[in-house]
């Protein structure tokens, strides 16, 4: 496979002919089976290079009894045991601050990024020089599978401090030889000079959030112009499920008149954008030969059938300064094995990632994530783009609130309509959750919007829980 060698040695100067869908054809077409044959092969390199240079892994797989030479097919790799995001902060509290799975030298430490830290201990990434011309090959080779080329502008509105996603868009795109416009976003009016620098820009690919790309075109429509006029192809988004969601993906689809691709998996996993849809395919491709992904039932972390729902484990197959080998994420999605319209034989994941496991609470029996409500408020003529989920206790049931807003054209018609509104959502919300939720419309603006992830659920039983044990209850 093209340029497929370990430890990676990408050039620089490298780009497929002009008129390719494809960066690596070769990589991105080939015959699946033979195409896990070498992931195999790369997987033994990897964990031998890992156990030779990081203390974490040598005593993991000892105590397991696993040896690199031991893994000769995919279903042999499922015995190696996961990683945990807390085994990290261990390991980073123990031996600081990069963690006894550094695989480099700290001399060789490029770039420091890391978790925001607002609970616990932050985890801190420490990215080699080469690591972070990987990152930037890789994540190039994928723009380009969404149609961005050399020369286009890519406009990237998302902060640029410990979040990786920025940074990851931001390195492709200069890779990939387009005009890099690091805009970040999170300042006070940011948002109304970004409709400002759009319409001078003209940027042919805009990553952000799926929640800021709907609060972009608001803030656009307030001050008279058509998000259209910015004359985005494709937008791309990580950090939030949505764009994969259809209500969603459409809806953006339709105000920005764009395409708009999925990505994105953890920081740590970083290329995050290994997980990608293209210009043509729907949901997110596993970019399997830059890193191999297994969706795996959350109880055993063993590959569930294609078809079946379960949690991504991510294993870097380039990374050399701190490589996660077969990592759990904890989020929850469904993949599929089936003819792509882009010709890219990979895994895919159709509805993208839904969000956390943890994210996910129950009602009266019913598992509920957010992402499944927001779907079905965006799909409804007259929502006004943001919404609160209040879960609650009123004595031994567990009850589910929503209180979404209107928008200005329900505003205009009056209380039968906004009335009308709110009998649709709970109609909607009922059918899809299998649980009855409380709708109450509140008005335009009544909710602040962020630049960065949407946080949408208020858990209220906890706060019941402790006024009952101080009455007695």
């Amino acid at each position: 496979m093209e340029e497929w060698n370990f430890p990676p040695s990408y050039r620089n100067d490298y780009f497929p002919d002009a008129n390719s869908p494809y960066w690596f054809r070769d990589r991105e077409t080939m015959d699946p089976e033979k195409r896990d044959e070498l992931i195999v092969a790369r997987i033994r390199e990897v964990m031998a290079y890992a156990y030779d240079h990081s203390p974490f892994y040598q005593r993991k797989w000892d105590e397991a009894g696993i040896k690199a030479n031991d893994i000769r097919t995919l279903a042999d790799f499922e015995e190696v045991p996961v990683v945990t995001k807390q085994e990290l902060r261990d390991s980073q509290a123990k031996n600081p601050p990069f963690g006894d799975y550094l695989c480099c030298p700290e001399s060789d430490i490029h770039h420091i990024h890391g978790t925001s830290g607002t609970t616990g201990r932050p985890t801190a990434f420490g990215i080699s020089r080469r690591d972070w011309e990987t990152i930037a090959n890789n994540h190039a080779r994928i723009m380009w599978g969404m149609g961005l080329r050399p020369g286009d502008t890519v406009f990237v509105a998302a902060i640029l401090s410990l979040y990786m996603g920025s940074w990851g868009a931001l390195i492709g795109a200069e890779r990939l030889g387009c005009k890099a416009f690091p805009f970040g976003a999170g300042a006070p009016g940011m948002t109304a000079r970004a409709v400002t620098w759009l319409g001078m820009m003209k940027p042919a690919g805009l990553y952000s959030t799926p929640s800021y790309a709907l609060r972009l075109a608001e803030v656009a429509r307030e001050e008279g112009v058509d998000p259209r006029e910015f004359g985005i192809k494709v937008l791309f988004f990580s950090g939030e499920p949505g764009g994969s969601i259809p209500s969603i993906r459409d809806k953006i689809q339709q105000i920005y008149g764009a395409k708009v691709v999925d990505c994105g998996t953890m920081a740590e996993l970083t290329p995050w954008m290994h997980a990608s849809g293209s210009a043509d395919t729907e949901g997110m491709l596993l970019w399997q030969d830059v890193v191999y992904t297994e969706v795996a039932d959350p109880k055993t972390n063993r590959r569930v059938p294609y078809g079946e729902q379960g949690t991504p484990i991510y294993t870097h197959l380039e990374r050399t300064s701190q490589p996660m080998i077969r990592m759990v994420s904890g989020d929850l999605t469904h993949w599929v094995m089936e003819d792509n319209p882009c010709g890219r034989t990979y895994p895919r994941l159709p509805k993208g990632i839904y969000g956390r496991i943890d994210d996910m609470f129950q009602i009266r029996g019913e598992n509920v994530y957010p992402s499944a409500i927001a779907e079905v408020l965006e799909g409804l003529s007259g929502y006004g783009g943001e919404h609160r989920i209040i879960i609650s206790r009123g004595g031994s049931m567990d009850e589910l609130a929503v209180k979404a807003e209107f928008d200005q054209e329900v505003a205009g018609r009056g209380p039968d309509a906004v009335r009308s509104l709110g009998e649709k959502a709970e109609a909607e919300l009922s059918r899809v959750l299998g649980v009855r939720a409380r709708v109450v419309m509140v008005e335009p603006d009544t909710f602040p919007r962020t630049d960065f992830k949407a946080q949408r659920v208020v858990d209220d039983r906890d706060l019941y829980q402790s006024l009952n044990q101080k009455r007695g209850g």
